[in-house]
């Protein structure tokens, strides 16, 4: 028997399914903190307040709508066992709780999916199968599968109960701070916003719900604006990165969201940085998304009580590693700077002392003799330092220059 993967599920959500669902899964999942961000705050010049899925079990919010799906299967259900599509947090979130009552599961993950959330997939206790090379690719497949060895599919998002688990979020939101005026969440395939949406406005109806996505994977902005989409290339944002929202989530965003906006990835990998080097977080792309929107849009939230969903800290390490780099070299605190210097003793002596004297680090020194774009009897000195900010390398930069030498900031940072 083939499913239909093109199928398009409308489904009803009010506060009762939602606080059913918070019934239901409370004991098995975490209150995550929602903290103010005291230091983000001062910078942005916003009262921000921060719900810290990221340290939900599986380090992401999927856990909620994934447990509370499990929990409405028959002893049968259970018995077969369930399936689910998803290269992340979806997939870890029902192999996590699956395994934890006891049911088997099937978890279907791209080709090209990081080995490491492979691996932690089937740390988890589900069977991975990879097949596809992306969600549209892969959901049939699951389907196919689903239907010939009689286990339920787990949908990540088009799912009234798993839609209700994730507004569940929302919930304990406004139990922690009644106050909150403004909620930024980033939205992919529309289930957190939907839910978070439906319970914040049934509990506080002036309340305003901000959605937040990648630009380049924007298609429920581009819905709620009536304008094209945008499909285009990789993004850090990988968790949110979907072309096809559920239409009933569609709906939902259209009826209670004040507003959807987009971030560019320079944006966002800002935005990921900020989160890690103001406050101390680790956060994926997605969370990113949210921060980013609220950074482009200060106006809008000045005076406001603004709570922004950390939807999850599933991130590469070796991809946060190169961001960290990255994002120390736009601050200044990185940099690298080209001599071209006399090939003779004490030049880099010299250049050292001058740079440590004006209270900078030297990291790094690479001294090229053979490079054909200088003279034969000169050099070429690249040097990586630390510094405290862009205005301290501005300062080595001048006294550098007073000392007769011919330095550089490539432009290529």
């Amino acid at each position: 028997m083939r499913c239909n993967a093109r199928q398009e599920t409308q489904f009803m959500l009010d506060i009762a399914d939602i606080r059913s669902a918070y019934d239901a899964i409370r004991s098995a999942t975490i209150r995550t903190p929602l903290v103010p961000a005291t230091r983000l705050s001062h910078h942005l010049g916003i009262d921000l307040h921060l719900k810290l899925e990221n340290l939900q079990h599986t380090n992401a919010f999927k856990a909620r709508g994934a447990l509370a799906k499990l929990l409405t299967l028959s002893d049968q259900a259970r018995q077969n066992g369930v399936i689910a599509c998803s290269a992340g947090n979806h997939a870890q979130g029902v192999a996590f709780h699956a395994t934890r009552l006891g049911i088997p599961s099937v978890i279907v993950m791209p080709e090209g999916t990081p080995f490491n959330k492979v691996q932690r997939t089937a740390d988890l206790g589900a069977e991975v199968v990879i097949h596809g090379r992306g969600f549209d690719d892969s959901v049939q497949f699951t389907l196919d599968l689903a239907a010939e060895r009689g286990m339920t599919f787990i949908h990540p998002f088009d799912d009234p109960v798993v839609v209700a688990g994730q507004g569940t979020v929302a919930l304990e939101m406004l139990e922690q701070d009644p106050d909150l005026d403004s909620i930024v969440v980033p939205i992919g395939g529309g289930g957190l916003i939907a839910g978070m949406a439906v319970a914040a406005k049934s509990v506080k109806p002036d309340i305003q719900v901000i959605g937040a996505q990648a630009h380049l994977f924007d298609a429920a902005k581009a819905d709620f604006d009536g304008a094209p989409a945008h499909f285009a290339g990789a993004t850090l944002a990988e968790g949110i990165a979907v072309r096809k929202p559920a239409p009933a989530n569609l709906e939902i965003i259209r009826k209670y969201v004040a507003r959807v906006d987009s971030a560019t990835e320079a944006q966002i990998e800002d935005a990921v940085f900020d989160l890690l080097s103001y406050e101390k977080l680790v956060a994926e792309g997605a969370a990113g998304a949210g921060l980013a929107v609220i950074k482009n849009n200060l106006d809008l939230f000045a005076g406001k009580k603004v709570g922004l969903v950390v939807c999850g800290g599933n991130i590469d390490s070796r991809l946060l590693s190169t961001l960290i780099v990255r994002g120390l070299m736009r601050d200044g605190r990185i940099t690298r700077l080209v001599f071209e210097i006399d090939d003779t003793p004490g030049q880099l002596a010299t250049i050292s002392r001058i740079i440590g004297d004006a209270g900078a680090n030297v990291i790094e020194v690479i001294h090229q003799r053979m490079m054909q774009s200088v003279s034969l009897k000169q050099a070429e000195l690249e040097i990586v330092i630390e510094a405290r900010d862009q205005r301290h390398v501005d300062d080595i930069l001048a006294l550098l220059r007073d000392n007769g030498l011919n330095v550089r900031v490539p432009q290529d940072l």
